[in-house]
């Protein structure tokens, strides 16, 4: 869209992104930790005025001020023109307001906005906001080369384009390979040729361009368009789309944090003074322009500021200044940016990126991003993609002001900002920014927004081992504690949010090994593993060790898991004292997993374990695993129901099958099984009121691939010689024979588990 109504102007971004920013010498400092400290060797710091004032002066004071703003004002008029001026910087105020912020509160390191997001929400967000961002930062060069171009064949129309392209890349590089010292001191140059400009404009002021007075200027526009097409009309907002990317690039200050000798004063002062008075800039120039030009000569004749202008050729030197001046800030720091990256191994050959010089300079990367702008050079023409470059720099400044929302939100202790800011200041910088991206361009918009996704999406399956704490642990816990608080004041009884959250002693690692992915079977995908170790041989710290491997290898497999150790005497007494601990517990444990007890002693154990659940209301799972036929081949599971004659009637309290059922359907989805319920009645007129109460339990509990079996023989009888199943599934008494338990695996030649209800869930809800 811009390009259609802005020909001539080859970058649809016309603000510098951000200044440089130097990265650490990672085989040194980690400047991420501690860019506070002393710098690295041959690295100059600069003050406010030069690190921060400067460069983001210059990013503001651009190709836009010198050839749309005439143009901005002949459609809006004057009235309109302020407006569009003042919502600009309104949206980039508050994202300014937001960045300075969270940079008073964090040791920012070398990357810039990279460097603020990463700390912020991650490697992750940072990285796939941050490669993107360098991409078009590198790009944005060539934009600016190709603008500067345009201005020197207007002084030298039989100059070779490709010549001056390369030329001026040759001494854009060569700036930015020596030093960010030097490339500060061009900056200084280029600033007086700005307001030496300015000046020019000042003394036509002075000298009687106003020759329209307030009443004779146009107030509202009436959008005429483009000099190639002034009849197709234009709108207020194609009008502010246009002038929005003069008021971006407010990055600049912060890429120079690891140069700066005070970056959270620096930085606030530096950025906030820089967007004041470039503000001022543009509103006089608009009241000097209303006043010195006709609408018909500001839309018609983009060089109008430079034919009202006192010293004409003063205005162009300042438009090639701008120029040359954004060019020089996006190399220096879209090299910064790659090392940053580097060194936090987001890139590939990160460790080859984020190698520095002697004197702390990023060489290797500033050779990959010349590579990429001198092969962009060479394409010629960037107009299909130069949207693309404004929308991520929009993302960026959306994704600052999200970091400081959340942190805001959080009101995490952590989060002590020496500037703060009201929340709803970053919530209109991250709308505003929003907003703008789909007025620039919703296409586009869409586009840099999947981009960033992928990229993200990309990163998170690398597993990136950030060498710094993020906010994000803090958004979980507040998120947990947000839902605790909503659990508290529902009804006790949530049958339908039921999940099977397994409380499972472990004396010593083989027990948890042996049964380790019947547990993944019985929890995935939404349930949760406690383990609670017990240690009876004195070596807590042994079994510790080995629980933090046990439940790293749940999570690996999405199970959440925790371990804890507890020392309560014996092992009823320890794992009873377990559950008193974790009765007020969010993720409370609803089913304690029992393994069958090899002694005496331990099946005693047991049946105060199973009594001290009932009182709890939590389930027991008795699991007793078949010597040789362990689960087979997990084709079949049957599950196992007691005689109900002559009463099958069938109501949502079914008595202690609730998590039998539950049990058995888990398995059998993880396991793509056939499940059976079964029944043996030894009457056989009771026969089809049995079936019609299983092919009612299993319509009603909606369990698919089910099947019911009525058999009608004694249960000690029919339990040999019904279907084969690879798990057989029975009912747990309060007191339960441990001898009648084992029969029943050696009868049915199969793993068995014997289950009680804890009165908390329900097969049919």
């Amino acid at each position: 869209m811009l390009n259609d109504i802005l020909p001539g102007l080859t970058s649809s971004d016309p603000n510098a992104p951000d200044s440089p920013s130097p990265a650490p010498n990672t085989a040194e400092v980690d400047e991420s930790m501690q860019p506070d400290e002393a710098p690295i060797s041959g690295r100059k710091q600069f003050g406010t005025f030069g690190g921060v004032f400067t460069p983001t002066v210059l990013t503001i004071l651009g190709v836009i001020m010198y050839l749309r703003e005439g143009w901005i004002i002949g459609n809006a008029g004057l009235l309109g023109g302020l407006l569009i001026i003042t919502v600009g910087f309104t949206i980039t105020l508050c994202t300014a307001l937001a960045m300075s912020s969270i940079t008073t509160n964090i040791r920012i390191g070398a990357g810039g906005a990279y460097a603020v997001i990463a700390q912020s929400l991650g490697l992750e967000v940072g990285g796939s906001v941050g490669i993107p961002r360098y991409l078009s930062q590198a790009l944005a060069v060539t934009m600016y080369i190709f603008g500067f171009r345009e201005g020197w064949l207007f002084l030298f129309p039989s100059h070779p384009a490709l010549l001056v392209d390369i030329v001026t890349f040759a001494a854009l590089y060569g700036i930015a390979y020596i030093s960010a010292d030097f490339a500060i001191r061009v900056q200084y140059v280029i600033m007086a040729l700005i307001g030496a400009s300015l000046i020019s404009i000042a003394m036509a002021a002075a000298t009687g361009s106003m020759q329209y007075g307030l009443g004779e200027i146009q107030l509202w526009g009436d959008f005429m368009g483009t000099p190639d097409d002034p009849s197709q009309p234009n709108s207020f907002w194609v009008v502010f789309a246009v002038f929005f990317p003069a008021t971006t690039g407010i990055m600049a200050g912060a890429n120079m944090s690891g140069d700066l000798k005070d970056p959270k004063r620096s930085i606030p002062v530096g950025t906030l003074a820089a967007i004041g008075v470039s503000f001022v800039i543009y509103v006089i120039l608009a009241i000097w322009l209303a006043r010195s030009a006709t609408p018909q000569e500001m839309t018609n004749n983009y060089y109008v500021m430079m034919d009202k202008a006192y010293w004409p050729s003063a205005v162009l030197a300042g438009l090639l200044g701008a120029t040359f001046s954004s060019a020089l800030a996006s190399m220096v720091g879209a090299g910064r940016i790659l090392q940053a990256m580097g060194a936090h191994q987001v890139v590939p050959q990160s460790d080859w990126l984020a190698e520095l010089a002697p004197d702390g300079e990023p060489r290797h990367s500033m050779m990959v991003t010349g590579g990429i702008i001198f092969a962009s050079l060479m394409v010629r023409d960037l107009n299909a993609i130069a949207p693309l470059i404004t929308m991520f720099f929009l993302v960026t400044y959306a994704m600052i002001c999200a970091a400081v929302l959340i942190e805001q939100s959080l009101d995490l202790v952590s989060f002590r900002p020496r500037l703060r800011i009201p929340l709803w200041v970053s919530f209109l910088g991250l709308v505003g920014s929003l907003i703008a991206m789909f007025i620039i361009n919703p296409t586009i918009s869409l586009v840099a927004l999947a981009v960033t996704l992928g990229f993200y999406v990309l990163l998170a399956r690398r597993q990136l081992d950030a060498p710094f704490e993020d906010v994000r642990s803090g958004m979980f816990v507040a998120l947990a504690e947000w839902a605790a608080k909503k659990v508290t004041v529902l009804p006790t009884m949530q049958e339908r949010a039921w999940k099977p959250n397994l409380l499972v002693p472990v004396e010593t690692s083989s027990d948890l090994r042996g049964s380790f992915l019947t547990l993944q079977d019985l929890t995935s995908p939404q349930g949760s593993v406690k383990i609670v170790g017990l240690s009876p041989n004195g070596s807590p710290k042994v079994l510790d060790e080995q629980l933090d491997t046990l439940t790293a290898a749940f999570r690996e497999r999405d199970i959440f898991a925790s371990a804890t150790m507890i020392d309560a005497g014996g092992f009823a007494e320890g794992l009873r004292a377990g559950m008193q601990a974790l009765r007020g517990a969010f993720f409370r444990p609803n089913i304690v997993f029992l393994r069958m007890p090899d002694s005496p002693e331990r099946e005693a154990d047991y049946r105060h374990v199973i009594a001290e659940a009932d009182r709890e209301d939590v389930g027991t799972l008795l699991y007793a695993p078949h010597p040789r036929a362990a689960l087979g081949q997990r084709q079949t599971i049957n599950v196992w129901i007691r005689d109900r004659s002559p009463d099958w009637r069938i109501s949502m309290e079914i008595g202690n099958l609730d998590l039998a059922l539950l049990t058995g359907y888990k398995l059998s989805q993880n396991w793509d099984a056939q499940m059976r319920l079964v029944t043996t009645i030894p009457s056989p007129d009771q026969q089809d009121k049995a079936r019609d109460f299983l092919e009612k339990l299993i319509n009603l509990g909606r369990f698919p691939n089910t099947t019911a079996v009525v058999g009608t023989e004694p249960f000690e009888t029919y339990i040999t010689s019904a279907p084969q199943a690879d798990l057989n599934i029975f009912g747990l008494q309060p007191e339960p024979n441990f001898d009648t338990i084992r029969r029943l695996v050696d009868q049915t030649d199969s793993t068995c588990m014997f289950v009680r209800d804890s009165g908390r869930e329900s097969a049919l809800a």
